[in-house]
């Protein structure tokens, strides 16, 4: 199996439980509160990697461009982990999570537009199966 793909598996098996136990946490402080105590463990384990992996080096090579496009990244990040708080706060995790998830549609045009990813029979099925299932959850 491709690192990659093991990679991402991780990736999801983590993701999978960070919504259902972030809403356990939820019980006595609004959403904004707990994603400042989320975003404290995130930066302490990610440094902590970072110091771990020996990757501190390679902040050198980062260049203007590169600090601004992962600058922006950060920024959408943080947004969607605003309104993601915001939302399983009054929701149900279940249903805000797919919704959430569907993120995935914006990702794939936009990989297909601007990093010019080939669009691909697969990857556009897959699409559609997912748009068909957010339309399921959110139309009435």
């Amino acid at each position: 199996m491709q690192q990659a793909i093991i990679f991402a598996l991780l990736s999801m098996l983590f993701a999978g439980f960070t919504s259902v136990i972030a809403k356990m946490g939820l019980k006595n402080v609004s959403g904004d509160a707990a994603l400042v105590v989320r975003t404290v463990f995130v930066m302490a384990v990610v440094l902590a990697n970072a110091a771990l992996f020996r990757q501190f080096k390679e902040l050198k090579a980062l260049t203007t461009s590169d600090i601004t496009f992962l600058g922006i990244s950060g920024f959408t990040a943080a947004m969607s982990w605003i309104f993601f708080y915001k939302a399983i706060k009054i929701g149900d995790v279940s249903q805000i999570i797919l919704i959430d998830k569907a993120s995935i549609l914006i990702t794939l045009v936009l990989s297909f537009l601007i990093l010019k990813e080939p669009m691909t029979l697969k990857t556009l099925l897959g699409g559609g199966l997912i748009l068909s299932g957010l339309l399921v959850l959110t139309l009435k």
